[in-house]
């Protein structure tokens, strides 16, 4: 299994206009220099509860597509996915060859119990023999989703937040304990900017925490940051 350069990004929502968000997350892939780039919580909507439901055939994902082809990345995004006559929040696993769903969001919060539905527990993807954990949000700080993952041989763990300022010392805490309790790096990206859903200022502060706990890099709060580091494969 090789080292893997990886990536967090905050980019900027465009509301109501998927296609702009979009080319936003385009140009976080081609900055980056990373196989894998994480992005926050409902990246591609912004924080809106009552966006539409994004299809996996859409074609406003071609932008991503097409970004992550030129980069040779696999980009995990955030996106409401309706699967039959019920939606959630979702990561989106999207890469040269396409997309495809790859989580959807175990631990609801708040207004988000009004239209989504929980999903149906841990779950992983695989990144170059990576096996990356995946998590959106109040995930995070459930034990239980943590204990979860630790039976299928996670290497990673990636998470896709949106969080107020005031919540970065609590994001921080949850890493270094997820970090503990797995044994493995966290990849945590934070909205930055103004997102919906009464969201008009967030934290910022996307970071990537070693096994150990320890911080690697994070982003400050400005939109449009992207933050890289190298992790070196499990021996």
């Amino acid at each position: 299994m090789p080292d893997l350069d990886v990536a967090v990004a905050q980019p900027r929502v465009h509301r109501g206009d998927l296609a702009a968000t979009a080319r936003e997350h385009a140009l976080a892939l081609a900055s980056a220099g990373a196989r894998l780039v994480v992005f926050p919580e409902l990246s591609l909507t912004g924080y809106e509860l009552d966006a539409e439901p994004v299809a996996l055939d859409d074609p406003r994902w071609a932008v991503v597509v097409e970004a992550c082809a030129r980069a040779g990345a696999v980009a995990l995004v955030g996106a409401p996915v309706a699967v039959e006559d019920r939606l959630f929040i979702a990561t989106v696993r999207v890469d040269g060859d396409g997309v495809s769903l790859a989580y959807r969001k175990s631990w609801l919060h708040g207004d988000e119990h009004r239209r989504f539905t929980p999903g149906d527990g841990p779950a992983t993807t695989t990144v170059d023999g990576w096996v990356v954990g995946l998590a959106i949000c109040k995930d995070t700080g459930a034990s239980q989703h943590t204990a979860g993952l630790a039976p299928l041989g996670v290497d990673l763990y990636a998470a896709g937040v949106v969080d107020v300022p005031a919540d970065v010392v609590e994001c921080r805490a949850r890493a270094f304990v997820i970090s503990r309790a797995l044994g493995v790096p966290v990849l945590i990206a934070s909205h930055a900017g103004g997102t919906g859903g009464g969201f008009t200022e967030t934290a910022g502060r996307s970071v990537i925490v070693a096994a150990d706990g320890s911080v690697l890099v994070e982003a400050d709060e400005a939109v449009g940051r992207v933050v890289r580091a190298t992790l070196v494969a499990p021996t």
